[in-house]
């Protein structure tokens, strides 16, 4: 099986009917974690009296937390998902992220956050069981586009999130956004319950079920998969680097001055408006010239964007080389999705993909402690330069995989 993307015959009206809620429902996940992530620092920061460097481990430990037991469990629940559907892994993630959100708006001590943290790492996962839902439901010839306008959904959340949030968080406190994301997520689970059919999905007896080894072994391009893999882990490290400390440092460029609440919600929204634009124009262009071309040039991107943030004075440019920077993430995730959806058998797509949510899990954990630990050492900025250097990696190994794989795949 190699990177083709042949028209299947299924039925439009109940593959786009499951789309349209799966996207409804990555939207609000999306919306409802951008509420609150950009300023879990500023929350922490009022929960006692802490240097610089504290706060920075605490902020990259409570997003890594979450992470961290993402990678652990992942590839339990893909093992589950091949067994019982990929719905019922939307609906155990979406139903305990109601109570676990909600919890921490109650929260006294950063270390309960942290725990808290933890437990919705173990059972979350919506947006990327939801994309592997969507892929075993939707017509190869149409792969690209779908995963793209699936990017759409928590980018549009991500990028209404932090002005929403930080509106909030301006007028009646940090916890607010906690408790009504607690909420949004319960209005998730119950559209995800109500509105999404699986009716792609075999279920398969656990003692059936062939070892994920043995399917493996079948897959041509393993190189290829596990480079997806690697780019996977790159571009989620890069996505969160900044992630636990970018309301400090807009706090900082605003010399702690000013609306910082609601600027940071402006500058962690920025790469939002960019993916959202360029989301569409991105999975049209993945189906005419391929996955890789566009990952590849995304890549190189991204390296030339991160760097000149290095320099920024102030949150207003920050933020428009952030919105530059949304522009490339349009090409990454979707790509690498996009490429494991052509060459992986479906009765293979929760193992796989839950593998590769181990690998973005990975990237979630490296990511903030790669930033909180750079920034605690030397200063804010310098994230950026580390950022850059990742991708830069990753690029080379993408590069590698290409010249590797037949000139029509490529």
């Amino acid at each position: 099986m190699g990177l083709s993307q042949a028209s299947q015959t299924f039925p439009t009206k109940t593959w786009k009917k499951t789309f349209y809620t799966l996207w409804l429902g990555s939207f609000i996940t999306g919306l409802g974690f951008s509420m609150t992530m950009p300023f879990m620092p500023l929350y922490m920061e009022t929960l006692g009296h802490y240097s610089t460097a504290q706060l920075s481990f605490y902020s990259g430990l409570a997003f890594s937390a979450t992470y961290l037991a993402q990678a652990i469990v992942s590839p339990y629940w893909g093992s589950l998902a091949d067994r019982k559907g990929r719905k019922l892994m939307c609906l155990r993630a979406s139903g305990v992220m109601t109570f676990t959100l909600f919890i921490t708006g109650f929260a006294h001590h950063v270390w309960t956050i942290i725990l808290l943290r933890f437990i919705q790492g173990s059972f979350s996962g919506y947006v990327n069981n939801s994309v592997a839902f969507i892929a075993g439901e939707t017509p190869n010839n149409h792969s690209g586009t779908v995963l793209a306008e699936m990017q759409t959904a928590s980018v549009s959340g991500n990028l209404l999130g932090p002005i929403f949030g930080g509106a909030i968080a301006g007028i009646w406190g940090y916890r607010v956004p906690f408790w009504l994301t607690g909420i949004l997520m319960g209005i998730c689970f119950i559209l995800t319950l109500v509105g999404a059919t699986e009716e792609h999905f075999k279920p398969v007896a656990k003692q059936k079920m062939e070892s994920f080894n043995s399917i493996f072994k079948t897959i041509p391009h393993k190189g290829l998969i596990a480079t997806m893999f690697m780019t996977t882990l790159f571009i989620q490290s890069s996505l969160m680097s900044i992630s636990p400390i970018i309301s400090l440092l807009v706090k900082q460029l605003m010399h702690n001055q000013g609306p910082i609440s609601f600027v940071s919600g402006i500058v962690a929204a920025a790469p939002g408006f960019g993916t959202l634009l360029a989301a569409r124009r991105m999975g049209h262009t993945m189906d005419k010239i391929g996955p890789l071309k566009v990952l590849t040039v995304g890549l190189m991107a991204e390296v030339l964007l991160f760097i000149p943030m290095f320099l920024v004075t102030s949150p207003w440019s920050l933020a428009g080389l952030r919105f530059l920077i949304g522009i490339g993430d349009a090409a990454l995730m979707p790509a690498a999705q996009t490429v494991l959806t052509l060459v992986v058998p479906r009765k293979a797509f929760g193992r796989v993909f839950s593998y590769n949510q181990s690998f973005q899990a990975a990237g979630g954990v490296f990511g903030p402690m790669i930033g909180s630990g750079v920034a605690g050492l030397f200063n804010y900025q310098t994230v950026f330069l580390a950022t850059a250097l990742m991708l830069g990696v990753n690029f080379i190994l993408v590069i590698f995989a290409r010249h590797h794989q037949p000139q029509k795949q490529a």
